[in-house]
This record gives structure tokens, sequence and C-alpha cells, in this order.
């Protein structure tokens, strides 16, 4: 089946074909990577623009996307920035919530869970993450992309001015765009280092000396220099080479998963208007012209379909065009589009369902279990245990850390002691400013007569505002006590 050749070449009309074969873009198909030429290098694409429906719907959701990236370090929640991660004081704030270094195992349940909840969405909707949601998406499209056509124009205009020799005008038109590349990089790098440093010490490392704070003087120009390279030359390869999300999508979606599809059997055969016996599809190629990937999602589903619609909008806008109906390429599934019906709830998804509810569950009862405060019990560095003339001792040092922002009083104890045992160098009662910690001695002693062994014990952690209390038990070692009643009896001493 013969597609023409395609109007998006960029080709000069005077080149020999023979002689620069890499420089020709052949149609795409599904056994290769249109944005690879035929000796390995990278083909550039020149996505022509498009208007419609989803284009608008992901626009409005990308720009809400980038605004809550530039806003979320500026907006405070409790004292603190709303995404706050201080690897200085080893404390990650999220909207209020905070969590100690010790709580950070807790994200393994948030990262799991977003991955069952990707899986589950992706079951359902295919790619929709991304192309309407992926940070490499909404940088790209709305943002790099959008500076492009701003100073080269359109797709058309963009081939020409790359086929063009250099000029003037040319010139300054690579400088401009490429400044702006470089401005946009450093602006999304340096917001991201505030997700570290929060605003206020960002703007203080600005005016300062690079030399004061180079590790984040050194992060930011690699970090926006590996942002420039991505957003201005390698861009979908991303999606295509790295990404292995593209790779997965055929193992997490079926024949009944609602992705962007091409309705062959409205469409085909095809044919210009006016060709008797011939499909709604004209053969225009505008969905391959407005292609973020470089794909013809005539040739359907393929690993370099990022979901973003644009092919629906441009095929849309032509069958208006040409007064055809439109949904010749829509959201919709594969049973779908040979005109079955789609079943939303079949064992896949029921499978992601169970695997993201109990997930969510897990989740939802570790975050319950963060307390206010923790502490650590822990044995003093040396002997596990001391034997004296009159009495037998344990040492051990309370750690407690207060997690809150505001000062706070806890209440230690000690549970469950035999009787005859005493307690030395332990403050029952500690204040802790904000965030600080403290560590106190706990020195347990029995005389010789009363001790029957081993023991085990609880030291407890109270609070009044949260009520809450933390628990750990703690064993007290020692000798045998057979072994110490026969050595006191040898010594005379009465037991």
């Amino acid at each position: 089946m013969s597609f023409g050749k395609p109007s998006f070449d960029s080709r000069p009309k005077n080149e020999n074909p023979k002689s620069k074969i890499a420089k020709a873009r052949p149609a795409p198909v599904r056994d290769s990577v249109t944005t690879i030429n035929a000796d390995g290098s990278h083909h550039a694409l020149f996505p022509a623009d498009v208007h419609g429906r989803f284009t608008s719907w992901r626009r409005y959701s990308a720009y809400l996307l980038i605004g809550l990236y530039l806003l979320l370090p500026w907006i405070p929640i409790n004292g603190y920035p709303a995404v706050f991660l201080d690897l200085a004081e080893r404390r990650f704030h999220f909207f209020g919530f905070m969590l100690a270094a010790q709580d950070v195992w807790l994200l393994f349940f948030g990262v799991s869970g977003l991955g069952f909840a990707l899986f589950f969405l992706t079951a359902l909707f295919g790619r929709l993450w991304c192309g309407w949601a992926c940070p490499q998406t909404v940088f790209l499209d709305h943002i790099y992309r959008r500076i492009e056509r701003w100073i080269d124009g359109d797709a058309p205009e963009r081939r020409a001015l790359k086929a063009a020799p250099m000029t003037a005008n040319k010139f300054t038109r690579r400088v401009a765009k490429h400044f702006l590349y470089i401005v946009a990089s450093l602006i999304i790098t340096h917001l991201f280092l505030a997700y570290f440093v929060s605003i206020p010490k960002l703007w203080l490392y600005l005016h300062e000396a690079p030399g004061e704070h180079w590790a984040a003087f050194l992060f930011v120009f690699i970090y926006a220099g590996l942002l420039y390279f991505n957003f201005a030359w390698f861009r979908e390869q991303l999606c295509i080479v790295i990404c292995p999300y593209g790779r997965l999508q055929s193992a997490l979606t079926d024949d009944h998963t609602v992705v962007i599809g091409y309705d062959a059997t409205r469409g085909e055969p095809r044919g210009r208007l006016g060709t008797p016996e011939a499909g709604a599809c004209i053969d225009c190629n505008r969905c391959v012209q407005v292609c973020p990937t470089g794909i013809d999602i005539r040739h359907g589903l393929q690993l370099e379909c990022i979901g973003c619609s644009a092919c629906i909008d441009a095929c849309d806008d032509v069958m208006t065009k040409v007064e055809r109906p439109t949904g010749l390429i829509r959201y919709d599934s594969h049973q779908g589009l040979m005109g079955e019906t789609t079943r939303w709830i079949r064992p896949r998804t029921i499978l992601y369902g169970v695997l993201l509810l109990i997930g969510a569950t897990v989740a939802a009862f570790a975050f319950s279990t963060v307390k206010p405060a923790s502490f650590l019990v822990y044995r003093m560095s040396g002997a596990a245990y001391f034997v004296g003339a009159n009495e037998v001792r344990d040492q051990f040092m309370v750690r407690l850390v207060n997690k809150r922002t505001v000062p706070a009083t806890f209440t230690i104890s000690t549970e469950g002691l035999p009787t005859g045992v005493r307690q030395s160098g332990f403050n029952s009662a500690v204040t802790l400013e904000a965030l600080t910690e403290s560590v106190s001695p706990l020195v347990l002693l029995i005389d010789r007569k009363d001790y029957t062994g081993p023991f085990k014990f609880t030291v407890k952690v109270s609070a009044a505002e949260p009520a809450f209390t933390l628990s750990r038990e703690i064993e007290f070692m020692g000798p045998d006590a057979r072994l110490l009643e026969e050595e006191d009896h040898e010594k005379g001493i009465k037991r």
C-alpha cells in the first residue's frame, strides 16, 4: 500500500537523493523509528502546530502543572514550603506533613502506590500520563516548542530555515532561540533547587559569590545543561530510547484499553477527495505532520505514541473542512474500533485495581503510624553489663527526637522493672525545641542479693498535645544468677 511522498520532506529539490540519504525522511513505518536515519543519526522532527479541543485541554492542564511546579516552593504550610526536601536537616515536608530521616522508609509505600496507580491508569487509558502530565511532555510542548514556534514559525518555516544557508537572519534567530532555551533551563533548575534549599536560601545564594556555595552552583549549571541538551536536541528520543514506560505499555494494555487509534474500517481504502469508493481518510498526512514522535497512527498503536491527541485534533479539523464526520482518529479501544463493546471490568483492571487498593491501604496505615516524636534506646559502648561488689549495673542511652515544628514536652518512664531496681542519671521530663533532639543516660542498678537473672522492661515516651505514647522493650543483661549466688556464698555474703 502506497502512502505517497510525505509533505514534510525537507530535502531540497535539486539535491541528489543518493548523495545524502540520511537527510531524506522516509514515510513512517512500524518496523523502524522515524527519528533515526539510515546511518543511525538523529533526524530532527518539525511537528506542525494544531488546534482543537484536546490541544486546548492539554494546554490548560500543562499550564496548571507548570504553575504548581513554580508555586509549590513559595506556598507556606505550617511555616514551611508546601514541598520542601530539606536534606541539610534531614526533614521532608509534604503539604504540612513532615517526615524525619527515620521515616523515609515510608516513601517506599508512596512510590509503590504511585506505581500501582500508573499500572491501573495504563490498563484503562494507555499512555495518558505521557501525553498529558509527564514533565518531559509538559515542558517540551508548552515551553520549549512554544519558544521555537514563536521565533522560527510553524513547521514549514522551520524546515525551510534549517535547509537554508546561514544568513544574518538565521544566525539571529538561532542565537535568540537558544538563548531563551538556556534561560528557561536555568529558571527550571533554580526552582528545582528551591525544593531542597527553600526560596530564601536560594535568593541568598544568588546574591553571594559562587564559591560560597560551589556545590549548588555546580548542580545548577550541570542540571541546566542536561535540560538544555534534552529539550533543545534530544527531545522525543528520551521517550523512545530511554524511558522504559513505552516498552512496558504492551505488557500493561490489552484490546480493551482506551488508546488513540485509527478507524480503518471507516477510513480505508484511502483516497483523495473525489476518488470513487474511497474511504473517509483523504490521505492528507496531516496526522503525521503534527505527531511529536513522527509516527503514522494509521499503522496502529506503536511504541513511540505518547497519547498526546494531536493527531485527533488534526484529523477532526480536516474532516470538518471536507464536511465528513469527525472521529476517524479518536480515543477508543481496539475492540471499539472494530465495532465491538469495550469492557472496562476485566481481569487486568481487577488485578491492578486490587493491587492499588492494597497499596493505598498499606500506605495509609503506614503513614498513620508516624508520631510527632521518635526515640531510640541503645546500650552504652563498652561491656554489656557491670558486676560490682554490691550491685549489678546496665547502662543505656535514650535518644529522643522532637519532629514537630514547635517546642514540646515529653515524659519518659520505665515499666516492668522488678522490685529493687533503681534508676540513676535519668530525667523523666524533657522539653525540646522544634526539630531538635536530646540524648540522656539511663542507668539501672540492682543489688546482688536481689538479682535473679536477666529481665525485660519497657521504656515509654508520652506527650499530652497531641496525645500519643511510644514504647520500646529492652533487656537488662547480667550474669547467670546461680553463678553469682555461688560466688557470693564463697565470699560469705548472705543473700
